[in-house]
């Protein structure tokens, strides 16, 4: 059984005891995380897709760990003018773990 879920502004592929990481933190840095964002499950043979979303299809999700990822420079120059710029960005990240996929009921 997996399901397509939408999380922290991406979509993710998802079943039951992965770890996925969303590169955007999430607000609640501990404990347990439940997505009814649920683009499509599938079960057996059978495939569900929600338009947008399924109605009684839920992903809970725990939170093992939240960070910032490793520093990317940007570095911007143009030719003759003595123009330069150096920037810096650290993204933001969530690292979930599936425990479990509730479809129905």
């Amino acid at each position: 059984m997996y399901a397509i879920v939408e999380a922290g502004g991406e979509q993710l592929r998802v079943s039951q005891g992965d770890e996925v990481r969303i590169s955007e933190r999430m607000d609640d840095t501990t404990g347990k995380v439940e997505f009814n964002k649920v683009l499509l499950l599938a079960k057996d043979d059978s495939v569900y897709v929600g338009t947008p979303f399924l109605d009684n299809a839920l992903v809970k999700a725990e939170v093992k760990d939240s960070g910032r990822s490793n520093k990317v420079l940007v570095f911007k120059q143009k030719p003759r003018k003595g123009h330069r710029k150096l920037r810096g960005h650290s993204q933001h990240y969530t690292i979930l773990k599936i425990t479990d996929i509730v479809f129905g009921g």
